[in-house]
Formats: C-alpha cells, sequence, structure tokens
C-alpha cells in the first residue's frame, strides 16, 4: 500500500488506507464545519492528481471529519478578509446569510456559498489612484473563477472511483464537490442547501452545471438554486441527487461507503476505470458517439489478462480473482 507521507500533505486532509486498495479522504477542519479556505481548493488536485497516480488505490472515500458537517462550504470570514476578490462596499445588516459576530457563530452552518467570496469591510478612504481598469480586473476574476473551477473539478477527473459520505451540513461548496463524486449516500439527517442567490450571484464551481445532468429534473434545480431553500436527504433521495439513505448516522455510513468502496478495490482496476472513463466521457454525447469512444477503449483494454482472471473466478475455476496493480 501507498505511504501517507508520499503524499502532499495538508493539516486540513487526513488521507488514510483503511482497507487494501481503499483511500479514505477527510476534509479535517471540524472546528469551523470544515468550511473551506483557498488554501484548502487549491491544494485539492495535488492530492486527487496522487491518488489517481498511486497503483496501490482503486477506490476513495470522501467524508467530512467530526459530527456536524460534512462541509458547511466557504469559510465566510476568510473570504471576507483576504483574496482576489475581496470587494470594498458597506457593511450589510445581519440577515440569514450573513454570518454573525458571536464568537459562537463557528457552531452554526456557515450559509455563504462557493464562488466568488464577498466582504463586509467599510469603503476605504478615498484614493488619488484611478479606478481598475474593468477589463483587467475582469481578467483576474477570471483567472480566480477557472481556477477555483478547476481544483474542485479534480474530485471528477480522478481516474478512481469516489464515494461521498454526506451528514450534517452540507452546504454550497459541499454541494459542488459531492456532485464530482461518483456516487453519494447521506445520513438521514442531512442538511442540503444552494445559497449563492441569497448573496447576489449564480453558483459558479459547477452546481448549476451538474446537478441538473445529475438528477435529470431541471425543474427541481431551478426550485432549490433560485429559492436558496434548504432541503432534506430524503429529497436529495427522491430527485436522484444521492444513491440512498442511509440510517444509523455518520458510523453507519461510513460502514456502508467503506464496504463499497471494499468491494469495488477486488475488482479489476482496469476494468473499474474504464468504466468510469466512459460513462464520464458518454455525459452529454450522443449514444452512437457513446458506442465509438467504447469500442476504440475497449479495442485496447480488453487484452487485458484481467478478463481471463475475472472469467475463471466468475465460473468457480480457481480462487477469488486478484488483480495486478495498475
Amino acid at each position: 500500500m501507498a505511504e501517507a507521507s508520499s503524499w502532499p500533505t495538508s493539516q486540513y486532509f487526513k488521507l488514510t488506507h483503511p482497507l487494501p486498495f481503499v483511500a479514505h479522504v477527510e476534509i479535517n477542519r471540524p472546528e469551523k464545519l470544515n468550511a473551506f479556505t483557498e488554501p484548502m481548493w487549491l491544494h485539492l488536485p495535488a492530492l486527487f492528481s496522487y491518488l489517481a497516480a498511486s497503483p496501490s488505490v482503486r477506490a476513495i472515500v470522501l467524508s467530512g471529519a467530526g459530527p456536524k458537517a460534512f462541509t458547511a462550504g466557504l469559510d465566510v470570514q476568510a473570504a471576507s478578509t483576504s483574496g482576489p476578490l475581496v470587494q470594498s462596499g458597506p457593511s450589510p445588516s445581519p440577515s440569514p446569510s450573513t454570518p454573525s459576530p458571536n464568537p459562537n457563530a463557528q457552531q452554526q452552518p456557515y450559509s455563504q456559498p462557493t464562488g466568488t467570496p464577498y466582504t463586509t469591510q467599510k469603503p476605504p478612504p478615498p484614493s488619488s489612484d484611478p479606478p481598475p481598469d474593468p477589463a483587467r480586473l475582469a481578467r483576474q476574476m477570471l483567472t480566480h473563477i477557472t481556477t477555483f473551477q478547476h481544483c474542485i473539478s479534480s474530485l471528477e477527473t480522478c481516474s478512481k472511483p469516489i464515494i461521498a459520505v454526506l451528514h450534517g451540513y452540507c452546504y454550497g461548496l459541499g454541494i459542488d464537490l459531492s456532485l464530482c463524486a461518483d456516487v453519494r449516500i447521506a445520513v438521514a439527517d442531512t442538511k442540503f442547501s444552494v445559497k449563492e442567490v441569497d448573496i447576489g450571484l449564480a453558483a459558479d464551481v459547477g452546481t448549476l452545471s451538474r446537478l441538473g445532468k445529475v438528477t435529470g429534473n431541471e425543474s427541481w434545480v431551478k426550485d432549490i438554486c433560485l429559492s436558496a431553500r434548504p432541503f432534506s436527504a430524503a429529497e436529495a433521495l427522491q430527485h436522484g441527487f444521492i444513491s440512498r439513505v442511509v440510517e444509523g448516522g455518520k458510523e453507519g455510513a461510513m460502514r456502508e461507503a467503506m464496504e463499497w468502496a471494499g468491494m469495488v478495490a477486488a475488482k479489476s482496476p482496469v476494468a473499474v476505470q474504464g468504466t468510469k472513463e466512459l460513462v464520464n466521457w458518454s455525459r452529454g454525447r450522443s449514444v452512437a458517439d457513446g458506442l465509438r469512444y467504447t469500442a476504440v477503449w475497449n479495442s485496447v483494454m480488453l487484452q487485458t489478462d484481467d478478463v481471463g482472471r475475472a472469467m475463471k473466478a466468475g465460473m468457480g475455476k480457481g480462487r477469488k480473482a486478484r488483480f495486478e496493480k495498475l
């Protein structure tokens, strides 16, 4: 198995190997409800590129540390004080979408969504400098947003299958991240919300582009995204956002996720990774295009020894199939 010491370390992500060929990535900022700061999302591509390249990893479980949240989204306080998109403006009045200054506010879900951060700073003193050129400012924003999008998409482009275990609060960035996973399961009391419209912007790092494709229900997607209303795990299941609702709390959901990951990791990595590639590639393309790409893909991959080993094991001719690292 791969040694955890060889991966790109971060204090905000814990990497373990609880089962053969299974990696567990845990968002590790429970004191802030696993809310994301910029260094955290910038670390995602290195982490998932490492997992994609590791021959000792065949399946990945993604979860959030602590009992209260998968992730509450963006860390509002951090986004409000630094970063290239900090905008000056009047301090807003307290509202449901504005973080409370109460020191106990960290125990509440962050309603600030992912995407373009905003600020509650007071206007700066008058300056004699000319205002920033709109084209150059737009270019800076474009770079920031597309970098953010790339970081979140690194889960989707990872060649290894990912199962996300959702519990507690799954707000904003939590929905973006989980949509990039291959399978999503949720604890019965998980609370979901897409909050971007509450701060005056359209979600910009994946939810609006992926959620409709995942659920096939544009009316429901517009319902929750235009209103920013919370919705339950039962509603998420009803509309196909998650695969199943798990009883038994986070512990029960983690057991199911590990069982699923272990089952997948025991199969041919050629077959599993090829299946993820083909399903992802075919999304948004015609059936004819998907069939053609599958034919070309398998014209190479069917030459693997894994096919013979799996067929013999399936017919009861020998022990359970064991597959070489890929």
